[in-house]
């Protein structure tokens, strides 16, 4: 027998410790998924000399991970709006769990680029999905922007930590540890999941858009594998080009197939909103400096300083630490302010974190180090909860989780671009280590000043007059059926 579905009504009635339950079931799971990106960053040295990998393994490990949630996220959304996002996000457990398994018995680099795959298979059913039950559980405007301030602030905490908590597993019992530890974590979120997390819908269901799928993973996997082969083919091989022209296609068959359908995959009418627009880009401009920042970082503080694992985690756990203050302070100013001054907060501190990197060198005092990765904290706590509370402000609630997965695939994209862009740009001069390593990395660093500078300009657009009056005609022409 199905369990009953939660309307807007019952929502509203649910206890406040039921609530402040089902948040932290939701949070349990992106910390998992999230952390999954970065904690295998620290154990990329590690687990390239034992399983022998490259260079472009090393970025397929990380990439095959962020690169299938980017392109199945609005997809799981979509689905879970139809069927149920607990059953869905339940299946994400499972998943993600038995993902995480085959990951610590890979006997090799390819056993573990496919595990990762399904690793991100069910990752796709918990992000957003749990946000979609955050924003469907939680119906008042400010007790919502609170709840998604908690829950874009342990996205933020999970990133900055993963790197401490995977050094000290990888010192004290080997790389496979980092992927064990998520299995009595996922079995405990799938039995509290079924106790506590109501069963919720969208009022009307939207019918599936194979199409549409097939061509947005042709475009996302195409380039990627464009810019990590890249360093070894060249920009002019005739595969490089013709990956990147396949992509183009792609895109065009995208903007001609995907408005002429009722219920598209991509939503295109939401980007009518230019505070919706801006969030998306932002999440890929601010993910995508994070992620090259974590995937330089790791491998400086290791291949050229000469750390331990364990060491390097500790040295990243001031990225971390701001984020446990710096994120909810945000939530709280977005409910009451506006995300304007937070966003303009994290690109500065994206720029500035650019710029004080470029000074880093082998012999560099560890407290500059050590600064340097603060700055990189204020950025990351910053600017999650605003970028996410734009991302479904003034959207359809039937559309809670199509609008929440589009802000994921925009970070998702970021971080998978981020790496890809990363190693290509500092790959060749990584076996060489010193010098070498980190003259190749101020390319990376001048990256991340621009694209904290991007942030700052798309935050001021999009809190002009003009964009939220744009915000309000998308909300209202975006759902058809209401």
């Amino acid at each position: 027998m199905s369990s009953p579905v939660l309307s807007p009504a019952a929502a509203a009635g649910l206890s406040p410790r039921r609530k402040s339950l089902v948040l932290a079931i939701c949070c349990v799971s992106i910390v998992v998924v999230v952390m999954d990106i970065s904690i295998v960053n620290v154990a990329l040295p590690s687990m390239g000399r034992d399983l022998h990998a490259s260079e472009s393994g090393r970025q397929w490990a990380v990439d095959a991970y962020t690169l299938v949630l980017a392109a199945f996220l609005v997809l799981a959304g979509a689905t879970a709006d139809r069927v149920g996002r607990r059953r869905v996000f339940q299946a994400g457990l499972a998943a993600f769990g038995l993902g995480s398994v085959l990951c610590g018995l890979a006997p090799d680099i390819g056993w573990l680029i496919a595990a990762r795959a399904l690793q991100a298979v069910g990752g796709t059913m918990l992000n957003p999905v749990a946000m979609a039950i955050v924003a469907t559980t939680f119906t008042g405007a400010a007790e919502r922007a609170r709840a998604i301030g908690v829950f874009a602030s342990m996205s933020g905490l999970a990133l900055a930590l993963g790197p401490v908590l995977g050094g000290g597993l990888v010192d004290a019992l080997g790389w496979r540890s980092v992927f064990w530890i998520n299995v009595p974590i996922v079995a405990v979120a799938i039995v509290c999941a079924a106790l506590f997390v109501p069963e919720s819908r969208a009022e009307r269901a939207r019918r599936f858009d194979p199409v549409g799928q097939v061509l947005m993973v042709l475009v996302l996997g195409c380039v990627v594998y464009a810019i990590i082969e890249s360093s070894a083919l060249g920009w002019t091989s005739p595969v490089i080009i013709g990956l990147l022209a396949v992509a183009a296609l792609g895109v065009a068959g995208l903007l001609g197939y995907e408005p002429r359908r009722a219920d598209p995959l991509l939503e295109l009418r939401l980007f009518r909103s230019v505070p919706f627009s801006s969030a998306i880009v932002m999440a890929l401009f601010a993910l995508c400096g994070f992620g090259a920042f974590l995937f330089v970082t790791t491998q400086y503080l290791q291949d050229v300083r000469g750390l331990s694992p364990v060491a390097a985690g500790l040295c990243l756990l001031p990225v971390g630490l701001p984020v446990l203050v710096v994120a909810p302070l945000t939530g709280r100013a977005v409910g009451a302010r506006g995300p304007l001054i937070p966003l303009v907060v994290a690109g500065m501190a994206l720029a500035l974190g650019g710029g004080m990197s470029l000074g880093l060198g082998p012999e560099t005092p560890l407290p500059a180090v050590l600064a340097v990765h603060l700055v990189f904290g204020v950025f990351l706590g910053a600017v999650n909860p605003p970028i996410t509370n734009a991302a479904i402000s003034g959207m359809p609630r039937s559309m809670a989780g199509l609008a929440g997965s589009l802000a994921s695939t925009g970070r998702q994209t970021g971080t998978t671009l981020g790496v890809a862009i990363s190693g290509t740009l500092i790959g060749p001069q990584i076996a060489q280590g010193g010098t070498a390593f980190t003259g190749a990395a101020h390319r990376v660093w001048w990256m991340l000043v621009v694209l904290g500078a991007g942030i700052i300009v798309l935050a001021v657009i999009s809190s002009s007059r003009w964009a939220r009056a744009t915000a309000e005609r998308a909300g209202t022409r975006a759902d058809p059926h209401p």
